[in-house]
């Protein structure tokens, strides 16, 4: 059975380890993102960055998606993108390459759509393969990825 919130939602009480892996209930496990967070653009890019700085992209893809949820309807696939990045890179943390390149290639046409900056992000995840380090992979995405800000119109909702 799934824990539940008050409102009947699904919600995951489980710990979880640094890959994101659910842990054992009474295990101790890494702090999560709260369900109810609802960052502003720049604090997402800051938290995302800083969990990414950590080597922790599962942390930083429930911050995106965290953006995600409450964004405005022209930013939601930019950060469904970026969410998809980096459960891409927790993938290749866990040794599943095939999954990971398949979640870069998403994430990737999503987050190249905004043009700019996050073309460059899209980019990256567009050339890294199932083999590619875990470790290397993710400081090319935090090196790509920046710092403040999204398009006013991105190519996604201008199209």
């Amino acid at each position: 059975m799934r824990d539940r919130d008050p409102e009947g939602r699904p919600r995951s009480a489980r710990p979880r380890d640094a890959f994101g892996r659910p842990l054992p209930y009474g295990s101790p496990g890494v702090p999560r993102v709260p369900d109810d967070y609802a960052p502003t653009t720049e604090q997402a890019l800051a938290d995302g960055r800083g969990f990414l700085s950590e080597g922790m992209p599962f942390n930083a893809h429930e911050v995106f998606e965290g953006r995600w949820k409450c964004a405005p309807d022209d930013e939601r696939d930019l950060w469904q993108g970026l969410a998809q990045i980096c459960v891409g890179l927790t993938h290749l943390q866990r040794g599943n390459g095939r999954g990971a390149v398949t979640l870069f290639s998403r994430g990737a046409a999503k987050a190249q759509a905004y043009g700019g900056a996050y073309d460059a992000v899209g980019k990256a995840a567009s050339n890294l393969s199932h083999d590619s380090d875990p470790d290397d992979a993710i400081a090319l995405i935090l090196e790509k990825l920046p710092s403040e800000g999204v398009p006013s119109s991105g190519g996604a909702a201008g199209a």
